[in-house]
């Protein structure tokens, strides 16, 4: 494990991030030279090619998409222990977030915790639940705000994947239905057969499929889209319909003349993997467990 050190792992997760020799030598502050010595020692030592290399670009290979991930794991443990033993708050607090909880739940507390913590840096992504459970498992992130399935809902389901939380939000979910849909009622009576959601893996798409009746070979189309505006505006123009929590909606200035139809709804939880004890994250959850935000 000669040059398989915690230095050599933050260069490649660099250079793995910028795609670029020279932009990871310029953020990392080195010469291109040594960050390409570096992985080159890296991977005569691992037996493998990390990177793909094209003329001057460069892409992962497979094995550097599946070794970035330990890379990732290893620099997080570190930063983990360092703090933990330091008994000292500080250091990076990966979060993240559904972009619901994001845009609606998380700004106010942030902005509490960033005041009173001001030595530790916040680092905020989104994505789908299941796609955030995952990372927090595999130690790219520390913490996430996810909508969690039923089959996760108690802490014994979380405790098989390694991971514990605390429930925070219960989030009203709300069928936003076009114009010509407004008097609909019930699946049948909806007569745009298209649903906007995120990308598999979100909590809210998977109860809309399951409350319209999607599945392989229904005559339903889903539209991916990124971001609850462009879900809300597709809506607005009739081309389909779309699931959100009522406290997105209320902060979106829908047009009034656009129906919605509650299905429920699902509670956040913020969930971390099992025995992560670093300082800032600890104070991060007395937060929201002492304000009950």
């Amino acid at each position: 494990m000669k040059n398989m050190d915690l230095e050599t792992l933050k260069i490649f997760e660099v250079v793995a991030a910028e795609l670029s020799i020279t932009r990871a030598a310029s953020r990392l502050g080195r010469a291109p030279s040594n960050v390409t010595t570096r992985i080159q020692q890296l991977e005569a030592e691992l037996g493998a090619e990390l990177f793909i290399r094209i003329g001057k670009r460069i892409t992962l290979s497979t094995a550097g998409q599946r070794f970035l991930t330990y890379a990732q794991r290893m620099l997080a443990l570190a930063d983990e222990a360092r703090h933990a033993v330091g008994g000292s708050g500080g250091g990076t607090l990966r979060i993240g977030s559904i972009e619901s909880t994001a845009a609606s739940r998380l700004p106010a507390p942030l902005a509490i915790y960033s005041k009173a913590n001001p030595e530790t840096r916040i680092e905020v992504s989104t994505g789908p639940s299941a796609q955030l459970l995952d990372q927090v498992r595999n130690g790219q992130l520390d913490c996430a705000f996810a909508a969690l399935p039923a089959m996760l809902q108690d802490e014994s389901g979380l405790a098989e994947m390694g991971l514990q939380g605390i429930p925070l939000w219960n989030e009203a979910l709300l069928l936003l239905l076009p114009t010509s849909d407004a008097e609909a009622t019930k699946p049948a009576q909806i007569g745009t057969r298209s649903l906007a959601a995120f990308k598999p893996g979100c909590t809210y798409r998977a109860v809309a499929e399951a409350w319209l009746g999607i599945e392989a070979g229904s005559e339903w189309n889903i539209q991916e889209l990124g971001s609850y505006h462009a879900m809300i505006a597709a809506v607005a123009a009739g081309s389909c319909v779309t699931l959100l929590p009522r406290s997105v909606l209320d902060l979106s200035g829908v047009p009034t003349d656009l129906a919605t139809l509650a299905l429920g709804s699902t509670r956040t939880h913020l969930v971390w993997r099992s025995g992560y004890e670093m300082p800032a994250f600890q104070q991060f959850v007395q937060l929201f467990q002492q304000e009950k935000i």
